[in-house]
């Protein structure tokens, strides 16, 4: 291997990748430049592409000049987690499987060992075996903090995700003028009550709503923490002066709301949404008035 750079620690594999990668840097970036990891990311122009390769290499030589080549939390990849996270959801949105994306990862090894060979012909074998394993694991940690950050920015879209299908689930419907309406279906648990509690509050506040119904006909089952929400729902509805009323609760979860001693005097109730919205109208002293069947007349 050449003779360290300035300021070097001599006999240290670590930085003798370091200086390597130093000297290297522009060929490194071209050579990165042509592979399918960064050439299909950076369409934009070749440059880009070596410019981002450029700042991975300064970021590897960063890590390897802490000596910490097997730590994916070195700081000299804190620089780079951002681009790494955008390249590799680049390649997942492209159809692209996390193995696939480890691959391409894996094949950004062998254009810098070749570059490492070729520059390493004057030192001793054993040397150049010492540099280019530390080399490797360096390139290894890179791809392990690649994928790392790849799942992170994964699983933080399925949790945006799951947050905008439980907004799209919980709708609140204006069923009359101060009437607003919020039919629930499916399991309720913590983080859609909470949903729905912030769902349903906006709607008061923007409708100037006096009555908010909630209707749990398609809600299976009814425990004690399905009551609790229920509970906090309507006496945050109260707050913001509207009248909660409960609705749909059938045969099935009225026996299972008596056979657990839940409480719920407090809180209006009917069968069905109609019933529900015949009350609140009621209050609103609005009168339904249904037509006889040959359109004439009041019954």
């Amino acid at each position: 291997m050449p003779e360290h750079e300035a300021g070097g620690a001599p006999g240290t594999p670590a930085h003798e990748v370091r200086d390597f990668l130093r000297r290297q840097r522009e060929q490194i970036a071209q050579r990165w430049a042509d592979e399918p990891l960064f050439r299909t990311v950076f369409t934009v122009s070749r440059d880009e592409a070596v410019e981002a390769g450029k700042a991975v290499v300064d970021a590897l030589a960063q890590v390897a000049d802490a000596q910490r080549v097997e730590d994916p939390d070195a700081a000299g990849f804190s620089a780079v987690r951002e681009q790494l996270a955008r390249m590799g959801a680049a390649r997942s949105r492209a159809g692209l499987s996390n193995t696939q994306v480890s691959s391409e990862l894996a094949a950004l090894w062998p254009p810098v060992e070749n570059l490492l060979v070729a520059e390493g012909g004057q030192g001793s074998p054993e040397e150049l075996r010492a540099c280019s394993t530390t080399l490797s694991v360096l390139l290894g940690t890179l791809r392990l903090v690649a994928m790392q950050t790849a799942l992170s920015e994964g699983q933080a879209l399925i949790d945006r995700q799951r947050l905008q299908l439980l907004e799209v689930a919980t709708p609140v419907i204006k069923l009359w003028d101060g009437i607003v309406a919020v039919p629930l279906i499916g399991t309720l648990d913590s983080a859609r009550s909470q949903v729905v509690m912030e769902t349903l509050l906006n709607a008061v506040v923007d409708q100037h709503a006096r009555f908010a119904i909630l209707d749990i006909t398609g809600v299976p089952t009814v425990d004690s923490l399905v009551a609790q929400h229920l509970m906090k729902t309507v006496a945050a509805a109260r707050l913001m002066g509207a009248e909660c009323v409960v609705s749909g609760i059938r045969p099935a979860i009225a026996q299972t709301i008596v056979h657990l001693g839940l409480d719920l005097g407090t809180v209006k109730t009917r069968a069905s949404l109609a019933d529900a919205l015949g009350y609140c109208l009621h209050e609103l002293g609005t009168n339904i008035v249904n037509a006889a069947p040959d359109g004439a007349g009041r019954r």
